[in-house]
């Protein structure tokens, strides 16, 4: 059917479906007001993260000890009694902190196995961050949750446990430290955590299981929780990729599955100093709340023995419903669709509907537009980041215009689409064009099937596109009605996936998103295809994607609210007795160029240590700096003996200042066997040998300023060639420094060491020398001069200077 009207009408339903889909994926209209006492209310759980995230509350600060205070006396406000588990761990990570984990019980009337909810109360170290998000939210969720629930007296058979976990940031460490060392932790059949990874937008329910998925999925979808935000195909790239939270360290230490459920958007706050209430969506914490009371009422009650599954389930969805289906009808949906196609296929060409001749031009139109659409987005993308070279300084990967992005890059596929297939004026020679698009949905399906079950949802929109073509084929007619209702699932099902993957992977995916874009333009071409004027519409779409790109143009600098990341250290070689100022920045700004004035990167000093970094960084530029007067740690061994083949060492390093962390690093043919790290051994440990990748051995986060133990065993034959590097994270604040504050619109760099005071010096053994008898006045020298003493039978030693 075509009528001039036709366009302007599928306009206006896909504006309707597209804001139907956004509304209905997170709560937008709520009372800010207080709601009643049996209702979750977001303005009381407000009010616990502005007292939570008033200051960076990282591990080993003054504000941690001030929050894990504060969380004990609101849940005795609950009339719950929370105790405190301290305690050592080692991650797999390599990072060793002392965490005080917090955790209450709320009994059930007849436990199966205990239902946990979760939550991390540190914020991120290095980079100011506040921790609204990350993850006071999460925190404040359970407090205001757990209170509505018991003002409600809602009856429930199984226990619940509160667990608000410590050093989550630093290694999932309390997390590790409940899992390994708390007799609660066999209890739990099921976990609940909540989480953020930016400061707006949809909270996302990704699942950890250690079989299949179904048994979970069956009671989430039973819970009818109102806006369920998730499909398995962000289940499946999860698994994938290295972002582990509390609960990975539950399904793999102790079996136990669980969901995490985390909002992802203005990713680009995330781990900073912009994390703090102001920057907070309130949609964010109600959709968290929307999760969390209905799952409550279910899991209290639910068989929490019978969760895993050997099976999975495809799953997503819908503003509508939440589906799901077994993996297995992937190759059974795809074999329908197949089915079909062939059939109206063979009924086309028989018909004289369907020609080879211009099926086959419509094969190259497809293959054409996708090269177009591909190669320009990915060459457009690599010239904005040409023109804006500061964007390489967001790690994050999605700058603060990147929304604008999105819309350019999308418009400028589809005018491409309608560019490429503006020629087609007839319906017949649309729905000749269009049995490429659909042959190539088809086979991305099969792949799907094969190798990314979780997707397997793709295919329901290509059936669904399948009606809009054979009714031509059968009627040599189109109809309006029919092609936008087989156009919906379309909509539904794919187009959100166009803005999530820029997203969550960043903005060097948007090539791919403007190839999913011109993908479901040629789905549905059927409709679109019919368009009067397509020149009219590329013309429009290509001054949309100018339009945005023109915005993001005005929103690519810097401001009060939108801060540049930076970055300084100050590090201090003792054996060099040198220092230098350092930076992991690319780009010097104003306030570096103060402290960093070499126009040539000079970065060896501080990368043969390496240090871990989310983003891979490294120190990019140094420039010389006075040395300081700053006390060094004492390194001391306190055993240093051999035993056969064996070489058995103690050593003790006390810092003498203020510190938060002190990494320790070794060469790497260094084999270290019997490990341990203040009595701590590594959770994936595995046998003697301690695991472990390059020269980093550990990063020990210091609480209360207590000194590092490490204990472990060498070949007698091994040259211990081992350095420290110790750090307080007090650049700004230090007097021995006088720093410059930052500009209001800059803020430290996340993810890296950064605002830190560095020391790094070598681990070395004292010579074995017998000395009879040591006088008061050589001790009271060599204590003077922090040099360290050592004991060879009992007898004091003194250090090879002061012989």
């Amino acid at each position: 059917m075509k009528n001039r009207f036709a366009s302007i009408i599928t306009l206006i339903v896909f504006i309707i479906v597209l804001t139907t889909v956004y509304f209905s994926m997170m709560p937008h209209f709520y009372s800010e007001e207080l709601a009643p006492l049996s209702d979750f209310s977001v303005k009381r759980a407000v009010e616990h993260i502005d007292v939570i995230a008033e200051k960076p509350h990282y591990v080993g600060s003054e504000a941690h000890s001030d929050v894990a205070i504060y969380l004990q006396k609101e849940l005795r406000e609950l009339g719950l009694s929370p105790e405190i588990q301290e305690g050592t761990t080692l991650s797999d990570w390599g990072n060793l902190v002392k965490s005080r984990n917090i955790i209450a019980k709320i009994k059930g009337t007849n436990n199966s196995k205990a239902l946990m909810l979760l939550s991390h109360y540190d914020s991120a170290p290095h980079s100011y961050s506040h921790g609204a998000a990350d993850n006071a939210t999460g925190v404040a969720t359970i407090l205001e949750g757990v209170r509505a629930y018991l003002h409600n007296k809602t009856s429930h058979k199984n226990d619940i446990i509160i667990l608000f976990s410590d050093a989550e940031e630093l290694g999932l460490n309390g997390a590790a430290l409940f899992a390994t060392n708390n007799n609660w932790a066999k209890e739990i059949g099921l976990v609940l955590n909540f989480e953020a990874r930016g400061t707006a937008g949809p909270s996302y329910m990704l699942m950890e299981v250690n079989d299949g998925n179904a048994a979970m999925i069956k009671e989430f979808a039973a819970a009818k929780t109102r806006y369920p935000a998730s499909n398995s195909l962000m289940y499946s790239i999860y698994k994938m990729l290295p972002n582990d939270t509390d609960l990975t360290v539950f399904r793999e230490q102790g079996k136990i599955p669980g969901f995490n459920f985390a909002f992802i958007d203005d990713h680009f706050n995330y781990h900073t100093a912009q994390d703090d209430s102001k920057h907070l969506s309130h949609n964010s914490l109600a959709h968290q709340g929307s999760y969390l009371m209905p799952l409550l009422n279910h899991f209290g009650n639910a068989d929490l023995k019978a969760q895993n599954s050997a099976d999975d389930d495809v799953y997503f969805n819908t503003p509508f419903f939440f589906f799901h289906y077994s993996f297995s009808w992937n190759y059974i949906l795809v074999g329908i669709t197949s089915i079909i196609f062939l059939f109206l296929l063979f009924i086309g060409l028989g018909k004289r509907v369907l020609t080879p001749s211009e099926i086959g031009k419509g094969f190259i139109v497809l293959i054409a537009t996708l090269l177009v659409v591909g190669l320009s987005s990915f060459l457009l993308w690599k010239f904005i980041v040409v023109i804006y070279p500061e964007y390489t300084e967001i790690l994050q990967g999605f700058t603060y215009n990147g929304h604008s992005y999105i819309v350019a890059f999308i418009a400028l596929s589809i005018a491409i689409g309608f560019l490429f297939y503006g020629h087609a004026k007839s319906e017949a020679t649309i729905i000749n064009y269009s049995v490429a698009p659909i042959s190539f949905w088809i086979l991305i399906n099969l792949g799907i099937a094969i190798f990314l079950p979780g997707a397997g949802f793709f295919i329901i929109p290509v059936l669904s596109v399948l009606i809009m073509f054979g009714f031509f084929v059968i009627t040599q007619k189109s109809n309006l009605a029919i092609n936008l209702l087989a156009a919906v699932p379309a909509l539904i099902i794919l187009v959100p996936f166009i803005v999530l993957f820029p997203i969550g992977l960043g903005l060097k995916i948007l090539f791919g998103s403007s190839l999913l874009a011109l993908l479901i333009f040629s789905l549905i071409l059927p409709l679109v295809g019919s368009f009067s004027h397509k020149w009219f519409w590329s013309a429009g779409m290509f001054l949309v994607a100018f339009g945005s790109l023109m915005h993001a143009h005005m929103k690519s600098g810097f401001g009060d609210t939108t801060a540049k990341p930076n970055s300084m250290l100050y590090v201090y070689n003792v054996e060099m007795d040198k220092a230098v100022w350092a930076s992991y920045d690319k780009i010097l700004d104003d306030w570096t160029k103060i402290y960093i004035t070499d126009t040539v990167a000079n970065s060896r000093f501080l990368n043969d240590y390496p240090l871990f970094s989310k983003y891979n960084s490294d120190v990019v530029y140094t420039s010389p700096a006075l040395v300081r007067n700053i006390p060094e740690p004492t390194i001391y061994f306190e055993k240093d003996s051999v035993v056969g083949k064996n070489r058995f060492v103690k050593i003790r390093i006390t810092p003498n200042r203020r510190v938060n962390r002190i990494d320790i690093f070794a060469n790497e043919n260094i084999e270290f066997r019997d490990f341990k790290a203040n009595n701590a051994s590594a959770l994936g440990q595995k046998g003697p040998i301690y695991p472990r990748n390059g020269k980093k051995i550990i990063s020990y986060y210091v609480v209360d300023n207590d000194p590092l133990l490490l204990e472990f065993t060498v070949n007698n034959e091994t040259v211990l060639d081992m350095s420290m590097m110790e750090s307080s994270f007090d650049l700004m604040t230090n007097p021995l420094f006088g720093m410059r504050k930052r500009n209001t619109w800059m803020m430290p760099k996340p993810f890296i060491l950064n605002d830190a005071v560095v020391q790094i010096k070598k681990i070395n053994p004292i010579p074995r020398l017998y000395i009879p008898q040591l006088s008061p006045e050589l001790r009271l020298r060599a204590e003077d001069r922090n040099d360290t003493i050592r004991d060879m039978d009992n007898i004091p030693l003194p250090t090879s200077s002061d012989l």
